[in-house]
């Protein structure tokens, strides 16, 4: 009897030893994949808040963005000349007011073909003038801290060559300076 009930003891462990395993088998995956959707919905609900959190903030930016462009226009960085000539003949007067203000002398200016380039217009100047050392610093400040912006490029600096004196026959130094440059301006390129 003992036999027999031993074996029923088994069969019935067996049984459920069958059981578990069919029962982890079916759902061990269906469990596993809960899981896994749980964290994938987590990951959505995540990104759909930080979604929401820029789009509530795009009214913001955009106001932001806008009083932004508003500052830049008002700053006056770009010339507000209507055409490319206009703002040539700005830029060399310009030139001409700081030249003779440090106490220079403009030799000439020459308005050079500007050039279209990401949506502005790159005006250029070039000028030839003689002054002291004293004059060209006033000149280059007074040019580099205008409003609109100005560049200076390709500056090119030699002494002027002094004067003989007639009592004596030697050469006295001048302190004077032939300088010539381009003066960059930009304004916004017109659409064509």
């Amino acid at each position: 009897m003992n036999d027999a009930r031993y074996q029923r003891w088994l069969a019935l462990g067996l049984l459920a030893a069958v059981v578990f395993v069919i029962t982890l088998a079916v759902l061990l995956p269906l469990f596993n994949s809960w899981l896994d959707y749980r964290e994938q919905k987590d990951k959505l609900l995540f990104r759909l808040q930080r979604q929401q959190t820029i789009a509530a903030r795009r009214d913001s930016v955009a106001q932001n963005l806008d009083f932004l462009h508003q500052q830049f226009q008002e700053q006056g960085y770009l010339s507000d000349s209507d055409t490319e000539s206009l703002a040539s003949a700005e830029l060399q007067n310009i030139i001409k007011t700081a030249v003779t203000d440090a106490g220079g002398q403009l030799t000439s200016t020459q308005g050079l073909p500007g050039k279209a380039e990401d949506g502005f217009m790159r005006i250029l100047v070039k000028v030839r003038m003689t002054c002291s050392m004293e004059a060209l610093r006033a000149v280059l400040h007074t040019l580099e801290s205008n409003v609109p912006l100005l560049l200076v490029d390709q500056l090119d600096i030699s002494p002027v060559r002094g004067t003989r004196n007639r009592s004596n026959n030697k050469l006295e130094p001048s302190s004077q300076l032939n300088v010539s440059f381009q003066v960059v301006s930009f304004m916004r390129a017109k659409a064509p």
